[in-house]
């Protein structure tokens, strides 16, 4: 049996149509895949054997009508040019030979007398001698025993009639009547033609008669191997595209479908039961004793053009087998896999796949496997994944202490992808707290819960109740003591309803390596926010980053160890971890958690002077979750959105943030001071210095009354002091001012630089310029560019007042500079000039800094800046000498004869920072 392609096949079958026009009849028996086009193929031979002068008679055979006797005889009589005469005599011995071969006559095997098969061939042999004959039957193993048998008959007398009969059969099909395929091949005129699947160039040829040359050569790659070199599939790929579509889609689809239905019922189970699994290897295992049988099918699906190793070549077109399935029989295969994964002891999760793909329940293991897998989940970062098992096991749980347990796990694990998710089950787990089904940790999770949407009254019913209990279970006794720390650090007022005794139980518990990590985070929070930031608390925090994930539990951990050092003074180093967590997070599928990580990328963006990544990550933040899904702590990603807008000059977007509704709980946490401190900066840049007084006084007392008063952490004093500055109470400004710098420490380099520039702004013109210098200094130290620009601009006007003209434009270059970098607009518009200085200097420094050594870079920066010889030497610990001698060679090799010829923005060098 030959192996023919489609125009290989066709050019065989001409040949055998010549010889029946001269006289010989020939049979040619068709076989390959359905979906290899042999229908395609007998429609072409039909069309060109009419253009050669025979006559077509054509039928296809179908399952529907495969129980109708000479059912597909009659369809090549009906197409037969007969005379009347002879159609009526036809149309009697059809008729007369169907009664006789019906099942109602009680035999099943039907029979027909063989004068009527004798004198039906004699009509189309007959036929024959006037026109050539070109009989073609399509998928002739579906036809009926009657028509077979007759066609059988005429195919043994037609070796010397004018005659060709092509049929066609499925390879894959088990044939009814097996006798006739035998029969034919047994004959010696007949010929068989095994259809093969297209070759490339086939597929290339096939796709530019419908869509040219360079668009077949564009995307025939792809589509013949999404067809396997099926003609069917490809026809639909083309049709497709042709409907505007990118991708496979509903023509490719239809031709899976029609591959599928024109073949073995038990090769659509097998496609179908494939869909579900898509797994081999388990279909075989399902399947057991007819494994030969399932070999057979793959095998065929595979020649087909469907699969690849096993697998769909196309998700749309097991996609389209599964909705050809229906829901009942998919459901059905589903629970059958998950049954037999659990007997051969498989992964938890992949049980608890097929459980959920079955949405069963009722299996008595199936609860506590999905629970396992929904914690490997979480454990991984699937989350989605684990919410979905979680909600089929909270659905088929009967105990209602256990189905307890699994809400709160599923509110945790809700939680990471939407905060206002969870609020669906605070009413269940209310009603279960006074039932007494939810205890212990559980019952702390939904305090959290309660507080972060704002019922801080809910809250604190439920804290009470955990009080009165007295549970010392060891997981509740961590949880309360986590509990009872971020309490302290994120909403003080309810610390009153957590027992003290708590901390001590802390002292004497020996408590899980993860969980004594996230108190060590917190109570370095809570240490840099009621003490300032101490070394010892770097050190710590570092060690507790270097050996975090974001797992189930470490949210807290992570988020308290950032926001130490952000609050602490060490954002620079805050950068590389909290970028680090944000790219788990989003890998996790973690949104909730991204977008809190986001709103701390925001705070640490805002204390490094960059204001448009403080903007962009507030945005962003704020887009992740929605502001009506943040509870309580919407104020901290609204805070800093606030606060870069109003210090970019973008004050309608800061207005926005302004007017956007937050929970009146708010003002009782953190977040919430965060959110008085922007609203006054805000009401401060539009001048309303009196509001902004009153937001920064409310947000100094309840830091007071807090214990959270260090100047690491909102520096409301300095913003109180500008706004009185603003309304001409100097003396009132100049006390809040020396009060802040007696709190600052030698680690509070940030507020004591904002502090020294106000308090320039309250002393004599005389000494501005030099305190103004040493708020530069301390500026710089600490990294954030907008409040150096501040000061840089403030030492601007200084030097003016007192007549230093000249290092009053060297310093206005660098401030502008510094602004634009910045995104600080209203700054760069008030420095006098268009900024034409500033154009060129990117290039001067890159010459510079090639050009002078390390050191002499580091004289030639504070020289820019107007620093005298000796200033620089007792800033660089050199003597004056050796200044002098830097600057010699400085101006030879930049070619210049004085130090104001120096590029004025040369000290923002990266070597010089």
């Amino acid at each position: 049996m030959g192996l023919f392609e489609r125009d290989a096949a066709m050019t065989s079958m001409h040949g055998l149509l010549a010889e029946a026009v001269g006289g010989k009849g020939r049979v040619a028996m068709v076989t390959g895949v359905v979906a290899t086009g042999k229908s395609e193929l007998l429609h072409a031979f039909a069309e060109q054997a009419l253009e050669r002068g025979a006559l077509p008679l054509v039928a296809s055979a179908t399952q529907a009508e495969s129980d109708i006797p000479l059912g597909v005889l009659g369809q090549l009589f009906q197409n037969a040019p007969l005379r009347e005469d002879v159609r009526a005599v036809a149309a009697d011995l059809l008729r007369e030979g169907a009664e006789m071969a019906s099942p109602a006559k009680g035999d099943r095997v039907e029979q027909v007398d063989v004068q009527i098969v004798h004198s039906l061939c004699a009509v189309l042999l007959s036929l024959a001698e006037r026109h050539p004959l070109a009989i073609v039957v399509d998928d002739v193993h579906l036809a009926d025993r009657a028509s077979l048998l007759c066609l059988s008959y005429l195919v043994r007398r037609s070796r010397y009639a004018p005659l060709v009969a092509v049929f066609s059969q499925a390879e894959y099909r088990q044939h009814m009547h097996g006798f006739f395929a035998t029969e034919m091949l047994r004959q010696p005129h007949c010929t068989a033609v095994r259809l093969a699947p297209l070759s490339y160039g086939a597929a290339l040829s096939m796709t530019a008669e419908r869509l040219g040359e360079a668009a077949a050569k564009e995307v025939t790659p792809e589509w013949h191997a999404l067809s396997g070199g099926n003609p069917l599939l490809l026809r639909g790929l083309i049709e497709d595209h042709e409907s505007g579509g990118s991708a496979p889609a509903e023509r490719y689809g239809e031709a899976v479908l029609s591959c599928l239905h024109r073949a073995d019922p038990g090769l659509m189970q097998v496609a179908g039961w494939l869909a579900v699994l898509d797994d081999p290897a388990l279909l075989e295992r399902l399947l057991g004793s007819d494994s030969a049988a399932m070999a057979h099918a793959m095998h065929w699906l595979e020649t087909a053009g469907l699969l690849e190793s096993g697998h769909y070549r196309a998700e749309i077109a097991r996609r389209t087998v599964l909705a050809e399935l229906g829901d009942e029989v998919r459901r059905s295969v589903h629970r059958r896999a998950a049954e037999l994964l659990h007997e051969e002891g498989a992964d938890d999760i992949a049980i608890a796949e097929h459980l959920l793909g079955a949405d069963a329940t009722d299996l008595p293991w199936a609860v506590p496997v999905l629970e396992a897998a929904a914690l490997s989940r979480l454990d991984g970062g699937s989350v989605t994944s684990a919410v979905d098992y979680l909600k089929l096991a909270w659905r088929g749980c009967t105990d209602e202490r256990h189905r307890t347990t699994i809400a709160t796990v599923l509110m945790r694990a809700e939680w990471r992808i939407n905060p206002s998710t969870p609020a669906e089950h605070i009413a269940e787990l209310t009603d279960a707290l006074h039932n007494g089904t939810l205890r212990g940790s559980d019952a702390v999770v939904l305090a959290r819960a309660l507080l972060w949407h704002g019922k801080v009254d809910d809250a604190c019913q439920v804290l009470e109740h955990l009080k009165e209990s007295g549970d010392t279970e060891p997981q509740t006794v961590a949880e309360l003591i986590g509990t009872r720390l971020w309490l302290r650090c994120s909403a003080p007022p309810l610390l009153a309803h957590v027992n003290r005794s708590t901390s001590e139980q802390a002292r004497e518990a020996v408590l899980p390596v993860r969980v004594s990590r996230r108190l060590e985070s917190i109570n370095a929070l809570i240490s840099v926010l009621t003490r300032g930031p101490r070394e010892r608390v770097l050190g710590t925090v570092e060690r507790i980053l270097h050996s975090s994930r974001l797992d189930e539990m470490s949210m807290d951990t992570v988020e308290s160890s950032l926001l130490a050092l952000t609050y602490g003074g060490w954002p620079d180093k805050a950068v590389p971890w909290c970028d680090a967590f944000i790219e788990e997070a989003q890998s996790r599928s973690a949104p909730a958690r991204r977008a809190r990580l986001t709103a701390i990328r925001a705070e640490i963006a805002m204390r490094r002077g960059d204001l448009e990544t403080a903007a962009s990550c507030a945005r962003q933040a704020l887009e992740i979750i929605p502001p009506a899904s943040w509870g309580v702590t919407v104020g901290g990603p609204l805070a800093n959105l606030m606060l870069a807008s109003t210090a970019m000059g973008q004050y309608d977007q800061a207005l926005a943030q302004v007017n956007t509704p937050v929970p009146d709980a708010m003002l009782q946490t953190r977040f919430g001071l965060h959110y008085l401190h922007a609203r006054g900066r805000y009401h401060l840049a539009v001048d309303h210095p009196a509001a902004a007084l009153r937001d920064f006084r409310f947000c100094g007392e309840l830091m007071a009354e807090w214990e959270m008063d260090t100047p690491g952490f909102i520096a409301w004093r300095t913003d109180a002091a500008e706004a009185l500055i603003r309304m001409g109470e100097q003396a009132e400004a100049r006390a809040l001012i020396e009060e802040q710098l007696s709190r600052c420490g030698p680690m509070a380099s940030r507020t004591h630089g904002i502090a020294l520039r106000l308090l320039a702004a309250t002393s004599e013109l005389r000494h501005r310029p030099m305190l103004l210098r040493q708020s530069t200094d301390r500026l710089q130290a600490c990294g954030d560019r907008y409040e150096l620009a501040r000061s840089l601009f403030d030492l601007t006007e200084a030097f003016h007042s007192v007549g230093e003209f000249r290092r009053a434009g060297i310093i206005a270059s660098r401030t502008r500079i510094l602004a634009q970098e910045c995104g600080a607009q209203p700054l760069s518009h008030a420095l006098d000039g268009d900024g034409a200085a500033a154009e060129g200097q990117g290039s001067e420094i890159s010459k510079v800094v090639a050009i002078l050594s390390d050191a002499e870079r580091r004289v030639a920066g504070l020289a820019a800046v107007g620093y005298t010889n000796r200033e620089i030497a007792a800033k660089l610990f050199i003597t004056v000498s050796t200044v002098e001698q830097h600057l010699t060679r400085i101006y030879r090799k930049l070619g210049i004869t004085q130090r104001s010829d120096l590029p004025p923005n040369l000290e923002l060098s990266p070597t010089l920072r």
